[in-house]
């Protein structure tokens, strides 16, 4: 990773700063036409292969999600990651998400390393129009930002989740806004918009909406319906179900379709509709117990359950219409299939994955060479052929007559199941190094002025804990002691003075702390900034009344800045530690994070 980015940061300065996706991308260009098909890309964060109405659920409607898969070619047997980061590293790049650098949701795990091509770089350096809106979660210091990945426009978000969903802070471009309303209808109007203003030349769109993760908020529009719905279809293991779960989850579904719905009209409004790819997927099984096909497993699993997603793949006159695929296909697909019916080079890089699906588009029956696909998760391997999957426990079940994994065939099909297991082994052993070469990688400062450092990526020292479980939306609270700290390890890209703005907020009788930030290499404080806090800035958290589940545990509050002064970075290695003088009052600040801008 450190090697990596070293390169593509050199690469980026001799070349005058020009965006780096052109730099890497200049040897493969192949710049596309007034013909080349605009391609409009929607993906779900969450949302199971049963919560559709098209593949038989019975407890919602989903018209204008299904019309894609009528108007084109659904794949009944697609298969994603078990959670979100690794399926849209594997979508981006055609390569399995360890190769990419990441290896889970959080604390920098989900981060797509710099020297990676995505296939926004690749249809940028073609000549599209790239914007991507909602939920990135592959990286948020440069150059690992949207922006520096191939995206002209990015507006949304770069965690892993967000915590509030009305009219929350959002990243526009790299600058922190204010959203306006519902978060998916607000990234889709920013999608239309892209779309309108980009109706005379090629496009890519991509649109990863956020839902229906939790937290499970939904405006009462789309909520009524659902509010004291007794679903007609339960998850296999009905005591398992959460219907307060289930009943946010189907709304917020509908809220997906409603928007998908809106984007679909655009495109025919302005005359796009026959000449634009559409796709549609999500990216893991459901995130509780419910139906889902009698399929074992959900979110976080490697089972059918956890793995197994829609796809459907639009393109009016140019592939078929209501066709099914059955072979088994996956997210590491996706880009050389785009690639290959844009017309676009496929002289990567790297090697990819996956292959082109192209010929099926064409043909579901087409000749198709047999293939495996592998699942990871902490060192158990989950591998689908086309008619069995291995299990994490080394089970085997046939798939064609036992979808929901109840009956172990390993002693009919011994040959089989050696088989699977031996290519398990292969391939766990390989990912292993790859995993290894991406631990403890710090985060970048100073590949663009300004560089955001959220508590995500922070180690917190002491009494100091996060305000929930999850790192990818908390903050810190409960500083009761100078003895506690905060952490970022980071490397240095381009040495200067970067004026330190800490984001926090402080309650009556806590102020007059001082708070410093000093940069440690081997341990030892080499500089130093800092500021007193002066000003009481205490405000509520963010009204939950739209949260639709009991127990909610995503806590959400506006911070200001304060400026700590200049604080001068060498380039390489350091850890940044956040500390306090002497407490004054109960505690110190609550800290959102910290911002350095290269001066």
């Amino acid at each position: 990773m450190l090697d990596s980015l070293k390169i593509a940061h050199a690469v980026w300065r001799n070349h005058c700063k020009m965006p780096l996706a052109v730099v890497m991308l200049a040897m493969i260009a192949n710049v596309g036409d007034a013909r080349s098909p605009n391609v409009l890309i929607v993906l779900t964060d969450d949302q199971g292969w049963g919560d559709l109405g098209i593949h038989g659920n019975a407890n919602l409607s989903t018209p204008h999600l299904d019309s894609i898969a009528k108007q084109g070619v659904s794949f009944q047997n697609f298969y994603v990651c078990q959670v979100c980061a690794p399926t849209r590293a594997e979508f981006l790049t055609g390569r399995y998400h360890p190769r990419t650098g990441v290896s889970g949701v959080s604390q920098g795990q989900e981060r797509l390393n710099a020297d990676e091509m995505t296939l926004a770089d690749v249809f940028k350096a073609a000549g599209y129009a790239t914007g991507a809106f909602g939920k990135w979660h592959n990286g948020t210091q440069s150059p690992l930002h949207p922006n520096d990945r191939g995206f002209d426009e990015y507006y949304g978000f770069t965690s892993g989740h967000w915590g509030h969903y009305f009219s929350p802070p959002l990243d526009h471009n790299g600058e922190i806004v204010r959203g306006e309303g519902f978060i998916v209808d607000d990234l889709t109007n920013h999608a239309i918009e892209f779309i309108k203003a980009n109706r005379d030349q090629p496009f890519l769109c991509y649109v990863p909406l956020n839902t229906p993760h939790s937290p499970m908020m939904i405006t009462d529009e789309f909520y009524g319906k659902f509010a004291q719905l007794q679903p007609t279809m339960r998850h296999r293991d009905p005591a398992r179900e959460d219907l307060q779960m289930t009943r946010a989850a189907l709304a917020m579904v509908e809220n997906i379709d409603w928007n998908v719905g809106r984007l679909l009209a655009t495109l025919e409004s302005l005359s796009l509709a026959e000449n634009t790819i559409v796709v549609y997927f999500s990216d893991n099984g459901p995130n509780s117990f419910r139906w889902n096909g009698g399929m074992k497993g959900k979110k976080g699993s490697i089972d059918e359950g956890g793995l197994r997603a829609p796809l459907f793949i639009r393109w009016p006159g140019k592939i078929q219409q209501g066709a099914e695929v059955e072979k088994i296909a996956g997210a590491i697909d996706l880009l050389p299939t785009l690639m290959e019916m844009a017309t676009l080079s496929h002289d990567l890089p790297k090697p990819v994955d996956g292959r082109s699906l192209v010929p099926l588009l064409v043909n579901p029956k087409a000749p198709w060479n047999p293939r495996e696909l592998f699942s990871i998760r902490r060192g158990s391997v989950s591998v689908r052929n086309q008619n069995f999957r291995l299990d994490g426990d080394s089970k085997l079940f046939d798939i064609r007559s036992d979808r929901g994994q109840h009956k172990d065939v390993s002693a009919k099909h011994p040959k089989v199941a050696a088989e699977l297991k031996r290519l398990a082994s292969q391939y766990q052993n390989a990912m292993e190094i790859e995993f290894a070469k991406n631990r403890d990688r710090p985060f970048t400062v100073g590949f663009r002025q300004s560089t955001m450092l959220p508590a995500r990526d922070a180690v917190e020292h002491g009494n100091i804990a996060r305000s929930v479980k999850s790192p990818n939306n908390s903050f810190f609270t409960n500083w009761k002691s100078k003895d506690d700290s905060i952490t970022w390890d980071v490397m240095v890209v381009n040495e200067g003075d970067y004026e330190v703005i800490v984001r926090y907020t402080c309650a009556a009788g806590d102020e007059d702390v001082t708070v410093k930030l000093s940069r440690e290499t081997q341990g030892n404080a080499a500089q130093y900034t800092s500021a007193t806090v002066v000003e009481v800035f205490d405000p509520p958290l963010y009204d939950k009344s739209k949260e639709r589940v009991q127990n909610s545990h995503y806590f959400v509050k506006d911070f200001q800045p304060l400026s700590l002064g200049i604080l001068h970075l060498p380039e390489g290695d350091c850890t940044l530690r956040l500390t306090a003088d002497e407490i004054n009052g109960e505690e110190a600040i609550d800290v959102h994070s910290i911002q350095l801008i290269r001066q």
